[in-house]
Protein backbone atom coordinates (compact mmCIF):
# COMPACT_ATOMS: atom_id res chain seq x y z
CA UNK A 1 0.00 0.00 0.00
CA UNK A 2 1.45 3.22 -0.97
CA UNK A 3 2.44 5.44 1.96
CA UNK A 4 0.18 8.28 2.56
CA UNK A 5 2.94 10.95 2.59
CA UNK A 6 4.15 10.01 -0.49
CA UNK A 7 0.83 11.04 -2.05
CA UNK A 8 0.72 14.15 -3.95
CA UNK A 9 -1.81 17.34 -3.05
CA UNK A 10 -4.35 16.60 -5.69
CA UNK A 11 -4.44 12.87 -5.09
CA UNK A 12 -4.72 13.04 -1.07
CA UNK A 13 -6.95 16.16 -1.35
CA UNK A 14 -9.29 14.05 -3.77
CA UNK A 15 -8.95 10.85 -1.40
CA UNK A 16 -9.76 12.83 1.36
CA UNK A 17 -12.96 13.93 -0.12
CA UNK A 18 -13.95 10.30 -1.25
CA UNK A 19 -13.38 8.89 2.43
CA UNK A 20 -10.83 7.44 1.54
CA UNK A 21 -8.39 8.75 3.12
CA UNK A 22 -8.06 9.85 7.14
CA UNK A 23 -6.40 13.81 7.16
CA UNK A 24 -5.12 11.87 10.51
CA UNK A 25 -3.71 9.35 8.88
CA UNK A 26 -2.12 11.19 6.10
CA UNK A 27 -0.74 13.68 8.90
CA UNK A 28 0.68 11.08 10.91
CA UNK A 29 2.01 9.76 7.76
CA UNK A 30 3.80 12.86 7.30
CA UNK A 31 5.08 13.30 11.09
CA UNK A 32 6.90 9.86 10.60
CA UNK A 33 8.75 10.82 7.52
CA UNK A 34 9.81 13.68 9.60
CA UNK A 35 10.75 12.10 12.56
CA UNK A 36 12.29 9.10 10.64
CA UNK A 37 13.97 11.25 7.97
CA UNK A 38 15.12 14.95 8.92
CA UNK A 39 17.84 14.13 11.84
CA UNK A 40 19.57 13.61 8.14
CA UNK A 41 18.82 16.34 6.24
CA UNK A 42 18.01 19.06 8.64
CA UNK A 43 15.02 20.54 6.76
CA UNK A 44 11.82 21.13 9.31
CA UNK A 45 13.70 23.27 11.85
CA UNK A 46 10.33 24.38 13.98
CA UNK A 47 7.22 21.76 14.39
CA UNK A 48 3.88 21.88 15.46
CA UNK A 49 2.54 18.77 15.16
CA UNK A 50 0.23 19.09 17.97
CA UNK A 51 -1.66 21.65 16.08
CA UNK A 52 -1.43 19.67 12.88
CA UNK A 53 -3.26 16.85 14.11
CA UNK A 54 -5.38 18.47 16.10
CA UNK A 55 -6.25 20.55 12.19
CA UNK A 56 -6.70 17.16 10.73
CA UNK A 57 -8.75 15.87 13.36
CA UNK A 58 -11.56 19.17 12.35
CA UNK A 59 -10.62 18.17 9.07
CA UNK A 60 -11.60 14.79 9.49
CA UNK A 61 -14.93 15.69 11.10
CA UNK A 62 -15.79 18.08 7.84
CA UNK A 63 -15.56 15.04 5.86
CA UNK A 64 -17.97 12.94 7.62
CA UNK A 65 -20.90 15.64 8.15
CA UNK A 66 -20.61 16.62 5.00
CA UNK A 67 -19.61 20.03 5.33
CA UNK A 68 -17.87 22.13 2.11
CA UNK A 69 -14.66 21.65 1.53
CA UNK A 70 -11.54 24.02 0.67
CA UNK A 71 -9.06 23.44 -1.93
CA UNK A 72 -6.32 21.73 0.14
CA UNK A 73 -8.50 20.30 2.82
CA UNK A 74 -6.83 18.27 5.38
CA UNK A 75 -3.29 18.83 3.74
CA UNK A 76 -0.29 19.48 5.39
CA UNK A 77 1.99 21.64 4.43
CA UNK A 78 5.68 23.60 5.31
CA UNK A 79 6.45 27.16 5.66
CA UNK A 80 9.52 28.90 4.88
CA UNK A 81 11.28 30.59 7.91
CA UNK A 82 10.53 33.79 6.44
CA UNK A 83 6.63 33.92 6.83
CA UNK A 84 5.11 34.09 10.11
CA UNK A 85 2.62 30.79 11.44
CA UNK A 86 1.17 31.80 14.60
CA UNK A 87 3.25 29.84 17.79
CA UNK A 88 6.11 28.94 15.97
CA UNK A 89 9.29 30.79 15.65
CA UNK A 90 10.05 33.29 12.31
CA UNK A 91 14.26 32.98 12.86
CA UNK A 92 15.12 34.38 9.07
CA UNK A 93 18.38 32.42 10.01
CA UNK A 94 19.37 35.05 11.90
CA UNK A 95 20.99 35.45 15.01
CA UNK A 96 18.98 38.99 15.78
CA UNK A 97 16.08 37.01 16.18
CA UNK A 98 16.98 33.42 17.08
CA UNK A 99 14.15 33.68 19.93
CA UNK A 100 11.54 35.55 17.44
CA UNK A 101 7.96 34.15 17.89
CA UNK A 102 5.23 34.89 15.52
CA UNK A 103 2.17 36.08 16.75
CA UNK A 104 0.02 36.30 13.83
CA UNK A 105 -0.02 34.29 10.27
CA UNK A 106 1.70 35.83 7.26
CA UNK A 107 -1.21 36.56 4.82
CA UNK A 108 0.16 33.41 2.75
CA UNK A 109 -0.06 30.81 5.84
CA UNK A 110 -3.77 32.58 6.70
CA UNK A 111 -5.13 31.90 3.23
CA UNK A 112 -3.91 28.64 3.32
CA UNK A 113 -5.44 27.35 6.61
CA UNK A 114 -8.71 29.22 4.90
CA UNK A 115 -8.44 26.86 2.13
CA UNK A 116 -8.45 23.93 4.67
CA UNK A 117 -4.58 23.15 4.68
CA UNK A 118 -2.85 22.48 7.65
CA UNK A 119 0.85 23.96 8.60
CA UNK A 120 3.34 21.37 9.74
CA UNK A 121 6.43 23.81 10.74
CA UNK A 122 8.70 26.15 9.24
CA UNK A 123 11.83 24.68 7.11
CA UNK A 124 15.53 26.26 6.90
CA UNK A 125 16.35 28.97 5.19
CA UNK A 126 19.68 30.93 4.38
CA UNK A 127 20.11 34.37 6.66
CA UNK A 128 17.58 36.60 5.33
CA UNK A 129 17.22 34.94 2.38
CA UNK A 130 20.39 35.70 1.54
CA UNK A 131 22.81 33.02 -0.93
CA UNK A 132 21.73 29.91 -2.53
CA UNK A 133 23.26 27.17 0.13
CA UNK A 134 20.71 26.90 2.88
CA UNK A 135 22.55 27.16 6.28
CA UNK A 136 23.05 29.84 8.98
CA UNK A 137 24.41 29.70 12.42
CA UNK A 138 20.78 29.39 14.36
CA UNK A 139 19.53 26.33 12.67
CA UNK A 140 22.64 25.24 11.18
CA UNK A 141 22.66 23.43 7.59
CA UNK A 142 19.97 21.79 5.55
CA UNK A 143 21.62 19.08 3.26
CA UNK A 144 20.82 17.28 -0.08
CA UNK A 145 18.63 14.09 0.51
CA UNK A 146 20.49 12.64 -3.13
CA UNK A 147 24.03 13.67 -1.36
CA UNK A 148 24.46 14.89 2.25
CA UNK A 149 27.81 16.27 1.57
CA UNK A 150 25.82 18.61 -0.87
CA UNK A 151 24.08 22.10 -0.39
CA UNK A 152 20.21 21.67 -1.51
CA UNK A 153 20.51 25.27 -2.46
CA UNK A 154 18.77 27.63 -1.68
CA UNK A 155 17.02 29.92 -0.49
CA UNK A 156 13.43 27.73 -0.17
CA UNK A 157 16.17 24.75 0.24
CA UNK A 158 14.18 23.44 3.61
CA UNK A 159 10.80 23.81 1.23
CA UNK A 160 12.58 21.68 -1.20
CA UNK A 161 13.93 18.88 0.71
CA UNK A 162 10.60 18.57 2.75
CA UNK A 163 9.16 17.54 -0.73
CA UNK A 164 11.53 15.49 -1.41
CA UNK A 165 11.66 13.61 1.85
CA UNK A 166 7.48 13.30 1.48
CA UNK A 167 7.05 15.08 4.92
CA UNK A 168 4.22 17.25 2.94
CA UNK A 169 2.87 17.67 -0.34
CA UNK A 170 3.15 21.05 -0.77
CA UNK A 171 5.36 23.87 0.57
CA UNK A 172 5.72 27.50 0.74
CA UNK A 173 8.65 29.64 -0.83
CA UNK A 174 10.41 32.64 -1.70
CA UNK A 175 12.36 33.84 -5.16
CA UNK A 176 14.35 36.64 -6.22
CA UNK A 177 17.33 35.44 -7.86
CA UNK A 178 15.75 31.36 -8.21
CA UNK A 179 15.43 30.91 -4.38
CA UNK A 180 12.44 28.42 -5.05
CA UNK A 181 13.78 27.43 -8.69
CA UNK A 182 17.60 26.53 -7.17
CA UNK A 183 16.59 24.04 -4.60
CA UNK A 184 13.96 22.26 -6.73
CA UNK A 185 16.17 21.93 -9.25
CA UNK A 186 18.89 20.34 -6.68
CA UNK A 187 15.77 18.19 -5.03
CA UNK A 188 14.16 16.91 -8.04
CA UNK A 189 10.49 18.50 -7.46
CA UNK A 190 9.22 21.68 -8.93
CA UNK A 191 9.18 25.08 -7.62
CA UNK A 192 7.38 28.18 -9.58
CA UNK A 193 8.21 31.29 -9.15
CA UNK A 194 5.05 33.08 -10.34
CA UNK A 195 4.79 36.96 -12.48
CA UNK A 196 4.81 39.65 -10.26
CA UNK A 197 1.97 40.50 -8.29
CA UNK A 198 -0.07 37.09 -8.75
CA UNK A 199 0.59 36.20 -5.35
CA UNK A 200 0.80 38.98 -3.35
CA UNK A 201 2.87 39.83 -0.62
CA UNK A 202 1.14 41.92 1.71
CA UNK A 203 4.28 43.41 3.80
CA UNK A 204 6.39 44.22 0.01
CA UNK A 205 9.27 45.63 1.18
CA UNK A 206 10.23 47.60 -2.08
CA UNK A 207 7.44 48.71 -3.13
CA UNK A 208 9.23 50.03 -6.59
CA UNK A 209 11.28 46.82 -7.14
CA UNK A 210 9.26 43.84 -7.74
CA UNK A 211 11.58 41.21 -8.09
CA UNK A 212 11.04 39.21 -4.71
CA UNK A 213 7.78 37.24 -4.76
CA UNK A 214 6.56 33.97 -3.11
CA UNK A 215 5.45 30.96 -5.00
CA UNK A 216 4.26 27.29 -4.34
CA UNK A 217 6.37 24.48 -4.14
CA UNK A 218 5.52 20.71 -4.54
CA UNK A 219 6.29 17.39 -6.65
CA UNK A 220 4.19 18.22 -9.45
CA UNK A 221 3.12 20.81 -11.52
CA UNK A 222 -0.95 20.08 -11.33
CA UNK A 223 0.21 20.58 -7.51
CA UNK A 224 2.27 23.16 -7.67
CA UNK A 225 -1.06 24.88 -9.42
CA UNK A 226 -3.58 23.89 -6.90
CA UNK A 227 -1.22 25.51 -4.65
CA UNK A 228 -1.58 28.80 -6.80
CA UNK A 229 -4.88 28.75 -6.91
CA UNK A 230 -4.92 29.51 -3.28
CA UNK A 231 -2.45 32.37 -3.51
CA UNK A 232 -3.59 34.07 -6.36
CA UNK A 233 -5.91 36.22 -4.31
CA UNK A 234 -6.90 39.95 -4.64
CA UNK A 235 -4.46 41.72 -2.30
CA UNK A 236 -4.16 45.85 -2.69
CA UNK A 237 -1.36 45.76 -0.22
CA UNK A 238 0.61 44.41 -3.15
CA UNK A 239 1.82 47.11 -5.02
CA UNK A 240 2.07 44.88 -8.47
CA UNK A 241 -0.82 42.93 -7.36
CA UNK A 242 -4.12 44.07 -9.66
CA UNK A 243 -7.56 44.30 -8.13
CA UNK A 244 -10.34 45.69 -10.08
CA UNK A 245 -14.09 45.23 -8.72
CA UNK A 246 -12.76 43.25 -5.82
CA UNK A 247 -10.91 40.78 -8.57
CA UNK A 248 -7.91 40.19 -10.33
CA UNK A 249 -7.03 39.98 -14.25
CA UNK A 250 -6.18 36.22 -13.83
CA UNK A 251 -8.75 33.62 -13.04
CA UNK A 252 -7.21 31.52 -10.09
CA UNK A 253 -9.68 28.73 -10.24
CA UNK A 254 -8.26 28.04 -13.64
CA UNK A 255 -4.37 26.97 -12.07
CA UNK A 256 -5.94 24.29 -10.30
CA UNK A 257 -7.34 23.12 -13.62
CA UNK A 258 -4.37 23.54 -16.15
CA UNK A 259 -5.88 22.96 -19.79
CA UNK A 260 -3.86 20.48 -21.97
CA UNK A 261 -1.32 22.50 -24.47
CA UNK A 262 -0.44 21.67 -27.60
CA UNK A 263 3.05 21.89 -27.50
CA UNK A 264 3.93 20.94 -31.22
CA UNK A 265 2.01 24.18 -32.00
CA UNK A 266 5.06 26.02 -30.23
CA UNK A 267 8.03 28.22 -31.22
CA UNK A 268 10.44 27.24 -28.26
CA UNK A 269 14.07 29.03 -27.49
CA UNK A 270 16.12 27.05 -26.07
CA UNK A 271 19.25 28.23 -24.66
CA UNK A 272 22.73 27.04 -22.30
CA UNK A 273 23.15 30.12 -20.39
CA UNK A 274 21.52 33.20 -21.57
CA UNK A 275 23.87 34.50 -23.38
CA UNK A 276 26.02 35.54 -19.60
CA UNK A 277 25.22 32.91 -17.09
CA UNK A 278 28.79 30.95 -16.27
CA UNK A 279 27.63 27.57 -16.89
CA UNK A 280 29.80 24.60 -16.43
CA UNK A 281 30.49 22.23 -19.32
CA UNK A 282 28.86 19.55 -17.20
CA UNK A 283 25.54 21.59 -16.72
CA UNK A 284 25.63 21.91 -20.89
CA UNK A 285 26.15 18.67 -21.63
CA UNK A 286 23.28 17.30 -19.68
CA UNK A 287 21.30 20.10 -21.62
CA UNK A 288 22.05 18.88 -24.96
CA UNK A 289 21.82 15.20 -24.04
CA UNK A 290 18.04 16.28 -23.01
CA UNK A 291 17.37 18.21 -25.79
CA UNK A 292 17.24 15.80 -28.12
CA UNK A 293 14.98 13.90 -26.31
CA UNK A 294 12.38 16.50 -25.83
CA UNK A 295 12.03 18.45 -28.98
CA UNK A 296 9.94 15.72 -31.18
CA UNK A 297 7.28 16.68 -29.01
CA UNK A 298 7.70 19.91 -29.26
CA UNK A 299 7.05 22.49 -32.85
CA UNK A 300 9.96 25.08 -33.76
CA UNK A 301 12.55 24.95 -31.64
CA UNK A 302 15.66 27.53 -32.11
CA UNK A 303 18.70 28.22 -30.02
CA UNK A 304 17.89 31.92 -29.40
CA UNK A 305 18.09 34.58 -26.32
CA UNK A 306 16.67 37.68 -25.24
CA UNK A 307 18.94 41.07 -25.06
CA UNK A 308 20.20 40.04 -21.43
CA UNK A 309 22.89 42.94 -21.87
CA UNK A 310 24.00 44.02 -18.29
CA UNK A 311 21.77 41.55 -16.60
CA UNK A 312 24.16 41.08 -13.91
CA UNK A 313 25.08 44.94 -13.30
CA UNK A 314 20.89 45.36 -12.39
CA UNK A 315 20.45 42.48 -10.69
CA UNK A 316 23.25 43.56 -8.18
CA UNK A 317 22.58 46.99 -7.94
CA UNK A 318 18.68 46.47 -7.55
CA UNK A 319 19.60 43.37 -4.94
CA UNK A 320 22.01 45.63 -3.12
CA UNK A 321 19.37 48.20 -2.45
CA UNK A 322 16.73 46.26 -1.11
CA UNK A 323 19.86 45.00 1.51
CA UNK A 324 21.07 48.25 1.99
CA UNK A 325 17.16 49.13 2.84
CA UNK A 326 15.55 46.46 5.12
CA UNK A 327 19.43 45.11 6.90
CA UNK A 328 21.55 48.13 7.01
CA UNK A 329 20.65 49.25 10.57
CA UNK A 330 21.00 45.36 11.71
CA UNK A 331 24.54 45.35 10.20
CA UNK A 332 25.38 48.67 11.73
CA UNK A 333 24.41 48.38 15.14
CA UNK A 334 25.10 44.30 15.97
CA UNK A 335 27.63 43.36 13.12
CA UNK A 336 28.34 39.91 15.23
CA UNK A 337 24.65 38.90 14.62
CA UNK A 338 25.17 39.66 10.60
CA UNK A 339 26.45 36.53 8.71
CA UNK A 340 28.73 37.20 5.68
CA UNK A 341 26.20 37.22 2.53
CA UNK A 342 24.08 39.85 4.26
CA UNK A 343 27.08 41.75 5.18
CA UNK A 344 28.56 41.58 1.77
CA UNK A 345 25.26 42.83 0.16
CA UNK A 346 24.93 45.49 2.59
CA UNK A 347 28.42 46.72 1.77
CA UNK A 348 27.74 46.43 -2.18
CA UNK A 349 24.78 48.42 -1.72
CA UNK A 350 26.66 51.09 -0.09
CA UNK A 351 28.84 51.28 -2.56
CA UNK A 352 26.35 52.43 -5.03
CA UNK A 353 25.91 55.91 -6.09
CA UNK A 354 22.46 57.58 -6.84
CA UNK A 355 23.48 57.73 -10.19
CA UNK A 356 24.07 54.02 -10.52
CA UNK A 357 20.95 53.20 -8.76
CA UNK A 358 19.12 55.58 -12.10
CA UNK A 359 21.29 53.95 -14.91
CA UNK A 360 19.95 50.30 -12.87
CA UNK A 361 16.37 50.80 -12.80
CA UNK A 362 16.42 52.05 -16.58
CA UNK A 363 18.38 49.80 -17.64
CA UNK A 364 16.02 47.19 -16.32
CA UNK A 365 13.31 49.04 -18.37
CA UNK A 366 15.30 48.78 -21.63
CA UNK A 367 16.07 45.52 -20.57
CA UNK A 368 12.17 44.25 -20.58
CA UNK A 369 10.89 46.13 -23.40
CA UNK A 370 14.05 43.94 -25.25
CA UNK A 371 12.43 40.87 -23.42
CA UNK A 372 8.60 41.61 -24.44
CA UNK A 373 10.32 41.95 -28.49
CA UNK A 374 11.84 38.32 -27.66
CA UNK A 375 8.21 36.90 -27.21
CA UNK A 376 6.65 38.74 -30.29
CA UNK A 377 8.74 35.54 -31.78
CA UNK A 378 8.91 32.96 -29.21
CA UNK A 379 6.49 31.07 -27.12
CA UNK A 380 8.70 30.05 -24.81
CA UNK A 381 12.10 29.88 -23.24
CA UNK A 382 13.73 26.58 -22.20
CA UNK A 383 17.00 26.05 -20.16
CA UNK A 384 18.98 24.84 -17.63
CA UNK A 385 17.67 26.16 -14.24
CA UNK A 386 21.28 26.39 -12.84
CA UNK A 387 24.49 26.99 -13.51
CA UNK A 388 26.21 24.33 -11.53
CA UNK A 389 25.68 20.81 -10.30
CA UNK A 390 25.05 20.77 -6.66
CA UNK A 391 28.77 21.51 -4.68
CA UNK A 392 29.99 20.53 -1.21
CA UNK A 393 27.90 22.26 1.46
CA UNK A 394 30.81 23.58 3.30
CA UNK A 395 31.27 25.79 0.32
CA UNK A 396 29.52 28.52 1.32
CA UNK A 397 29.23 29.85 -2.36
CA UNK A 398 31.26 29.24 -5.77
CA UNK A 399 33.98 31.00 -5.69
CA UNK A 400 34.50 29.68 -9.25
CA UNK A 401 33.23 27.50 -11.82
CA UNK A 402 34.80 25.65 -14.77
CA UNK A 403 38.31 27.44 -13.13
CA UNK A 404 36.62 30.60 -14.21
CA UNK A 405 36.25 32.96 -10.94
CA UNK A 406 32.89 34.04 -9.87
CA UNK A 407 31.83 37.82 -9.44
CA UNK A 408 29.99 37.70 -6.18
CA UNK A 409 28.28 35.16 -4.18
CA UNK A 410 25.37 35.23 -6.22
CA UNK A 411 26.69 34.82 -9.70
CA UNK A 412 26.08 31.26 -9.73
CA UNK A 413 22.27 32.39 -9.90
CA UNK A 414 22.20 33.81 -13.00
CA UNK A 415 20.14 31.13 -15.07
CA UNK A 416 17.21 32.20 -12.98
CA UNK A 417 17.42 35.69 -12.32
CA UNK A 418 17.73 36.38 -16.09
CA UNK A 419 14.16 36.38 -16.29
CA UNK A 420 13.71 37.58 -12.61
CA UNK A 421 14.80 41.04 -14.03
CA UNK A 422 11.84 41.60 -16.53
CA UNK A 423 9.50 39.46 -14.12
CA UNK A 424 8.54 36.75 -16.28
CA UNK A 425 7.23 33.78 -14.69
CA UNK A 426 8.78 30.49 -14.60
CA UNK A 427 9.37 27.11 -13.63
CA UNK A 428 11.83 24.53 -12.44
CA UNK A 429 10.22 20.75 -12.89
CA UNK A 430 13.43 17.59 -12.36
CA UNK A 431 14.63 16.10 -15.98
CA UNK A 432 17.16 13.48 -15.63
CA UNK A 433 20.11 12.79 -13.24
CA UNK A 434 23.53 14.68 -14.68
CA UNK A 435 26.75 13.28 -14.22
CA UNK A 436 27.11 13.59 -10.67
CA UNK A 437 24.23 11.71 -9.79
CA UNK A 438 22.24 15.04 -8.44
CA UNK A 439 18.54 15.71 -9.97
CA UNK A 440 19.02 18.58 -13.33
CA UNK A 441 16.30 21.10 -13.03
CA UNK A 442 14.97 22.22 -16.66
CA UNK A 443 13.46 25.69 -16.25
CA UNK A 444 10.64 26.86 -19.10
CA UNK A 445 10.22 30.95 -19.09
CA UNK A 446 6.87 32.55 -20.50
CA UNK A 447 5.58 35.59 -21.23
CA UNK A 448 4.52 38.06 -18.33
CA UNK A 449 1.64 37.05 -17.08
CA UNK A 450 1.00 33.94 -19.53
CA UNK A 451 1.38 32.06 -15.83
CA UNK A 452 -0.93 29.44 -16.48
CA UNK A 453 0.74 29.31 -20.51
CA UNK A 454 4.08 28.27 -18.50
CA UNK A 455 2.10 25.85 -16.13
CA UNK A 456 0.37 24.33 -19.28
CA UNK A 457 3.32 23.54 -21.01
CA UNK A 458 5.40 21.62 -17.85
CA UNK A 459 2.38 19.84 -17.09
CA UNK A 460 2.80 18.16 -20.70
CA UNK A 461 6.12 18.14 -20.70
CA UNK A 462 6.45 16.93 -17.02
CA UNK A 463 4.40 13.98 -18.14
CA UNK A 464 6.82 13.40 -21.44
CA UNK A 465 9.64 13.18 -19.31
CA UNK A 466 7.85 10.78 -17.12
CA UNK A 467 7.90 8.16 -19.73
CA UNK A 468 11.48 8.03 -20.25
CA UNK A 469 14.79 7.68 -18.39
CA UNK A 470 14.81 11.21 -17.45
CA UNK A 471 12.52 10.58 -14.77
CA UNK A 472 14.07 11.41 -11.16
CA UNK A 473 13.51 8.94 -8.63
CA UNK A 474 13.36 9.63 -5.39
CA UNK A 475 15.81 9.85 -2.79
CA UNK A 476 16.87 6.42 -0.99
CA UNK A 477 14.95 7.01 1.93
CA UNK A 478 16.26 4.14 3.76
CA UNK A 479 19.70 5.17 3.70
CA UNK A 480 18.55 8.32 5.00
CA UNK A 481 16.78 6.38 8.12
CA UNK A 482 20.87 5.11 9.08
CA UNK A 483 22.72 8.05 8.54
CA UNK A 484 24.39 9.89 11.36
CA UNK A 485 22.63 13.13 12.40
CA UNK A 486 23.72 15.71 10.20
CA UNK A 487 24.08 18.47 13.70
CA UNK A 488 27.14 16.20 14.04
CA UNK A 489 28.90 17.18 11.17
CA UNK A 490 31.96 19.37 11.09
CA UNK A 491 30.61 23.42 10.53
CA UNK A 492 26.76 22.24 10.76
CA UNK A 493 26.66 25.98 12.72
CA UNK A 494 30.04 27.67 11.35
CA UNK A 495 31.08 28.97 8.36
CA UNK A 496 34.97 28.44 8.19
Amino acid sequence: MTNPASLGAIDARRLIARKKLSPVELAQACIAQVETLDHAVNALIARDFDGMLEGAKKAETAVMSGAPLGALHGLPFAVKDMIDVTGLPTTFGSEAFANNIATGDDAIVAAMRAAGGLPMGKTNTPEWSAGGNTRNRVNGVTANPYDLTRTCAGSSGGSAVALACDYAPLATGSDTGGSLRNPAAYCGIVGYRPSPGVVPGNTRAAGLIPMPTSGPMARSVADAGLMLSVLARPDRNDPFTTVIDGQTPWDAASFANLPRRDLSSLRIAVTEDYGFAPTETLIRDHFRAILPKLAPFLGEVTEAIPDCTDADRIFSVLRGVQFLGVHAKLYDETPDQVGPNVADNVREGRSYSAEDVAQAIFAQGRYHRDWQAFFELHDFIISPAVTISPRPWRELYPTEIDGTPTKSYYHWLAMAYASTIPGHPSITIPCGMDANGMPFGLQIVGRRHDDLGVLAVAAELEAIIAGTDLAVPAPDFAALRTAPPLSQADEFLTFN
